[in-house]
C-alpha cells in the first residue's frame, strides 16, 4: 500500500466527465479516478474547506462516526475490476477495527473530512494508468498523456 492524497479535481477534456487526481506523497506518481459530478464536488468542497449551511451527505457520515465514538483510520484503494475501482473504509469502534466497502469517491471525500489517509495497493497501481511525475512536462501535458492512452471503450465501461 502507497499512501496518495488527492491533487486536484478537474474535467477530463475529452468526455468532460470530472477526475480526481491522486499523487503519491513523494510527488513521483499520479492516477486519475473519474468519478461523477456530485461525487466530484463532495471531493472539491473538502480539499477548499468550505463549509455548506449544513451538513452534505459526507458531513453527516463523518458526525456519525464521531457520535458513535468510532474513528475512520484509513481507505484503501484495493481493486480495479472492468475499470471500476473498489475501495475500503477501515473504521476503529472501541477496539474493533472493521472494513466497510465503499467507492472511492465517497471513500477520498470523507478521508479528506477525518483527516485519515489514502491508500492505493499494489496491485490498482499495477492495472491503472500511472502517471511519472519524475519527467519534466506539465501537469496538463500529462493528463493528456492518460486521456491518450486510453481507448474509447473505457470511457464506456466507466461504473461509479
Amino acid at each position: 500500500m502507497i499512501e496518495f492524497k488527492p491533487r486536484k479535481v478537474a474535467l477530463d477534456p475529452v468526455t468532460q466527465s470530472p477526475i480526481v487526481l491522486l499523487v503519491d506523497l513523494e510527488d513521483r506518481r499520479m492516477i486519475p479516478i473519474w468519478l461523477g459530478h456530485a461525487e466530484a464536488n463532495a471531493i472539491f468542497v473538502a480539499m477548499e474547506h468550505i463549509q455548506a449551511p449544513r451538513p452534505m451527505t459526507h458531513d453527516l457520515l463523518k458526525n456519525t462516526l464521531g457520535e458513535l465514538g468510532a474513528k475512520l483510520l484509513r481507505i484503501e484503494i484495493n481493486d480495479l475490476r472492468d475499470s471500476t475501482y473498489y475501495a475500503t473504509l477501515y473504521l476503529k469502534c472501541k477496539k474493533t477495527v472493521i472494513g466497510v466497502d465503499s467507492r472511492p469517491s465517497d471513500a477520498i471525500a470523507l478521508a479528506l473530512r477525518c483527516s485519515a489517509p489514502i491508500y492505493v495497493s499494489d496491485e490498482v497501481l499495477t492495472k491503472t494508468t500511472v502517471v511519472d511525475l519524475t519527467q519534466e512536462i506539465s501537469e496538463s501535458d500529462k493528463l493528456l498523456e492518460i486521456l491518450k492512452s486510453l481507448e474509447p471503450e473505457d470511457f464506456g465501461k466507466y461504473k461509479m
